[in-house]
């Protein structure tokens, strides 16, 4: 399955035996007039409160030693915002073995950072002297870094990163390895050896550190740093390659889970292969669709391509943007470093992607349609617009300007070309007349009450000229925000949450003309960690009938001390669900199910019981749930 990487006539020392040969996927969208009488589809609502990610970047790979330093010129292209540039804002370069060879990276990454963009570094080997050959399946000259060699290692990514600031530039990040898992060409590191590399060296090193930097975004290289709190804490950015990920394992629970505080990047691809050229089309129109599912399913707050030149790449040899580069620039020029993602339905209807981001101004919207049709799609905005952009690429356009959209109360309705990909800046201006004043900024929240699955905040409230409405408490996670909780009060609860695990919340203000507040300052709390003593479940179903049951639940607590107000989890695998509840009161999502405790049963003593029983809507079939946690911790099952 493995091909090149890349197979050009560039003399310098290319990757052969390299990747799997992608799947292409998709094509892209364009604009529309004003049809107030919405078209067919259900309208995409942009509401700049409803705030993701924030976007680090968008950018490309320099490697030198492989495929040529980028000309002065090309410099321009990539990393400027003009016409006919890229307006890259992130450059990837390369951490030599030799430092004899570091000079190489200067020139580039001077200009790059001189025009705003951040740079940060990843190597693919050690210093010779630091590594040793082992036997690796059929690979007998494998290589991996000694392990008494990794204080020695931490100082060579550090002094790398002290050349390149004595050179001007300042580096964001360097990385512990290049796809440390599909390592033929350099060097091997397990999930283990990252792990105790993190834990016991990468606090050495003076700026922030990435890993693992896997080829196909393999959580098992990943899971491991993010289950160990020391490993986690030295980390700062998350970063992984997308190597022919599915669509599928793009989310990542864990990391919105534990991730705390933490960055999460793409730092490698190219998309769909490295053997068409990069201005087929509409085979460019994946590469849209790929940046769509990577800011929107993962979650990605940067997305960074491969070698910046290439014939497949996102500029052509001869200095000129491709259409995969369009697609890029599509986002990179209008979706600038800051920018909040805002989460809107991300496909409306068949064939058409959208994703949404705001810099508290404007709004920037990016619509792709795939199809081999054009769509009419409706857009509704929250704010209401006081000027709009677009720019549209498909087969025979590239980057073009197009007039519009008008918009009308906020409102507008696009004509999506077939495969086609538009982008929209809308400058926004707070709906509700002539009240543009944002309510004041809400005081730092308290943790109140935190259990195992939930946490109750409170926060000095806001003030007004019109009269605070609502609150909206989000998780921060990084650059990250995710909505948690909406109060029309100085305080909510917030519930969901896993057992033995540390969230940071902070709170918006919104008034009636939508007029939101600066964020207030971060509380971090840690919820518990689940019954101490253990706990035990017995489920039974004490009668049947056709369509429906009736089931029984004892929940046992097999501690040494009382449990109060707890809260059971299992799951229906059968598509059966909860109609009436005796003794707690249950919630259902598809075929997940909590049952929380009525007020007779919400103490249960150590050694105790409680009794909850329950009627159902079954199918054909009706097996029990497999497991069952309470308060988060697993329970026995009788």
């Amino acid at each position: 399955m493995p091909s090149p990487r890349d197979r050009s006539s560039t003399p310098q020392p290319e990757l052969l035996g390299r990747r799997a040969v992608l799947a292409a996927m998709g094509a892209l969208p364009l604009l529309a007039a004003v049809l107030p009488s919405a078209a067919a589809a259900g309208a995409v609502v942009v509401d700049p409160a409803k705030r993701r990610q924030t976007i680090r970047g968008f950018g490309g790979m320099n490697h030198p030693a492989w495929a040529g330093d980028l000309t002065a010129a090309q410099r321009e292209t990539a990393f400027g915002n003009g016409t006919g540039q890229l307006g890259f804002s992130m450059l990837r370069i390369h951490i030599d073995e030799n430092p004899a060879n570091w000079s190489a990276e200067v020139a580039t990454a001077q200009r790059a950072a001189a025009l705003g963009a951040l740079v940060f570094a990843s190597p693919w080997n050690p210093p010779a002297a630091l590594v040793e050959t082992f036997v690796r399946g059929s690979q007998t000259n494998a290589k991996r870094l000694r392990h008494d060699s990794y204080a020695a290692y931490a100082q060579h990514l550090d002094d790398f990163s002290a050349f390149m600031k004595s050179n001007g530039v300042d580096l964001y990040a360097v990385s512990i390895q290049n796809e440390p898992d599909y390592a033929q060409d350099w060097t091997w590191w397990t999930a283990d050896e990252m792990v105790t590399f993190l834990r016991n060296n990468a606090a050495s090193i003076g700026t922030r550190v990435i890993a693992p930097e896997s080829f196909q975004y393999v959580k098992s290289m990943s899971d491991p740093i993010l289950n160990d709190a020391t490993a986690l804490a030295n980390l700062d950015i998350l970063g992984a390659h997308l190597y022919g990920t599915s669509y599928a394992n793009f989310p990542y629970p864990l990391f919105q889970q534990k991730g705390q505080g933490r960055e999460l990047w793409m730092t490698e691809v190219y998309y769909p292969n490295s053997t068409d050229s990069a201005d087929q089309w509409p085979g460019a129109l994946g590469v849209a669709e790929h940046i769509h599912h990577a800011m929107v399913d993962a979650e990605f707050q940067a997305y960074v391509w491969w070698y910046i030149r290439r014939s497949y790449g996102p500029m052509r040899e001869d200095g000129q943007i491709s259409k995969r580069g369009a697609m890029m620039a599509h986002f990179s020029k209008f979706v600038r470093p800051g920018h909040a993602r805002i989460d809107v339905t991300s496909s409306p209807q068949a064939n058409v992607y959208t994703s949404a981001y705001t810099d508290g101004s404007s709004v920037v919207i990016v619509a792709v349609n795939t199809g081999t049709a054009a769509a009419s799609q409706p857009f509704t905005l929250a704010t209401t617009g006081s000027a709009a952009s677009s720019w549209v690429s498909d087969g025979t356009r590239t980057l073009a300007a197009q007039s519009g959209p008008s918009l009308s109360n906020g409102t507008f309705t696009a004509t999506l070309p077939a495969q086609s990909v538009t982008t929209f800046v809308i400058t926004s201006a707070p709906s509700g007349g002539s009240d543009t004043r944002p309510p004041s900024t809400p005081g730092t929240p308290t943790a109140t009450s935190v259990t195992a699955t939930s946490a109750a905040l409170s926060w000095p409230a806001s003030t007004d000229d019109t009269g605070v409405t609502a609150y909206d408490v989000v998780r921060v996670s990084g650059g990250t925000e995710t909505a948690a909780a909406t109060s029309t009060t100085n305080q909510a609860t917030v519930t969901g949450l896993a057992t033995g695990t540390s969230y940071t919340f902070a709170v918006y203000a919104r008034d009636a003309a939508g007029n939101r507040s600066a964020r207030s300052g971060t509380v971090s709390v840690t919820t518990t960690a689940g019954p101490a003593g253990g706990c035990g479940v017995g489920y039974r179903v004490v009668g049947s009938w056709t369509g429906g049951f009736q089931g029984e639940i004892v929940i046992s607590n097999t501690g040494a001390a009382a449990l109060s107000g707890w809260s059971l989890a299992f799951t229906f695998t059968a598509g059966q669900t909860v109609t009436q509840i005796w003794g707690g009161t249950a919630a259902q999502s598809g075929g997940a199910v909590t049952v929380t405790p009525a007020d007779y049963t919400r103490v249960i003593p150590a050694g105790g019981s409680v009794t909850v029983g329950f009627l159902a809507n079954a199918g054909s079939t009706n097996p029990s749930p497999v497991s069952f946690t309470l308060d988060g911790g697993a329970c026995t099952t009788a």
